[in-house]
């Protein structure tokens, strides 16, 4: 078995050239932002270097002096930021900001299926009426799962824990192990039915990450545990030999993705005994993804369901992303963790 090799200094100073970069980018109240924010707090507390929390810290102080804007599950991704905010300066401020998040999705946001949440993007259009999006478990499953972990407020993180244990039901094909993008109460289809690579992300990095937060005798503690053990399984037999992964995992002739590389990437980390030859892969593709100012490189521009494959093969992936700069500041700062 490989052991996975980290360079400290060179992933702290990879580090800091992603967090400079990401913040010459612009960001509304939003999950581009939120995924952005949410990574460079990670990075914070894996290397302790006070100016990105003091960045983040600037950023939110201004955007509150007008309150929240109207709310979306997509826009609650910003609850991550809020959190890390509290723990870092104890400002009842973030907390209050982020616990009306947590209302909102307790209250007011679109449910199905018995409490499921439905997939918002704006806060007056319904746009994608009954329809769970892997996404929702970044955005807001992870979220309420913290939230209700730091404030002991079981009806939060149970509330999460059941966007865990619903998209598992609805998403997570029980053939491959693999994760849908999609799907479509009202017709009982997963749409296109492809297995998209940063959705497969978004799935084993909140997984990960809530069961750091679960209690092993919590009943919850194994129903999620086992379907990321899953999901790994089949994700490691479908990595390319560059250590990244397809756009469309099953698809070879699709474009090589970073932003759900590194997600899985993170994923496989916590497994780490097993898959460290996977990570290190990986890890070297990722860092060589970073070109000298920081940016991140090959990552997929926003992404609805699509009709089909050629169409999930088509959406671009020139642009700097903000979850791009995220996802791969939450790996490299997992990387640094581990050591």
């Amino acid at each position: 078995m490989s052991k996975l090799s980290v360079d400290v200094n060179e992933i702290t100073a990879r580090i800091d050239k992603v967090v400079h970069r990401t913040f010459q980018m612009d960001f509304h109240w939003d999950w581009p932002g939120g995924v952005a924010f949410y990574g460079i707090a990670e990075a914070f507390a894996a290397t302790g270097k006070e100016e990105y929390m003091e960045a983040i810290k600037k950023w939110f102080d201004e955007n509150l002096e007008d309150g929240l804007p109207p709310l979306s599950v997509n826009g609650v991704s910003m609850g991550h930021a809020l959190l890390s905010l509290y723990e870092t300066y104890k400002d009842e401020k973030y907390l209050e900001t982020a616990t009306e998040m947590a209302e909102y999705l307790k209250n007011d946001a679109p449910r199905f299926a018995n409490g499921i949440l439905q997939h918002t993007v704006n806060s007056k259009k319904d746009l994608f009426p009954q329809q769970a999006w892997v996404d929702t478990l970044m955005m807001a499953g992870l979220f309420l799962v913290r939230i209700g972990k730091l404030l002991h407020r079981e009806d939060f993180f149970e509330d999460g824990l059941k966007q865990f244990h619903g998209h598992e039901e609805f998403l997570q094909d029980p053939v491959t192990n693999l994760y849908y993008h999609a799907w479509d109460h009202l017709h009982q289809t997963h749409m296109s039915a492809v297995y998209w690579a940063r959705g497969n992300g978004w799935a084993a990095l909140t997984m990960a990450q809530a069961l750091d937060l679960i209690d092993v005798t919590h009943p919850s503690y194994m129903i999620i545990h086992d379907s990321l053990r899953d999901q790994l399984s089949a994700l490691v037999r479908l990595q390319s030999e560059s250590g990244l992964w397809h756009t469309v995992l099953d698809d070879p002739t699709s474009y090589l993705e970073v932003s759900g590389s590194a997600a899985i990437a993170l994923g496989l980390l916590r497994n780490r005994p097993i898959y460290a030859k996977q990570v290190q892969k990986a890890k070297e593709a990722i860092l060589s993804a970073i070109d000298e100012t920081g940016r991140v490189t090959n990552v997929s521009s926003g992404t609805a369901v699509m009709p089909d494959k050629e169409a999930y093969k088509n959406v671009p992936y020139k642009r700097i992303q903000g979850w791009g700069q995220g996802l791969v500041l939450a790996f490299l700062a997992a990387l640094l963790k581990s050591e």
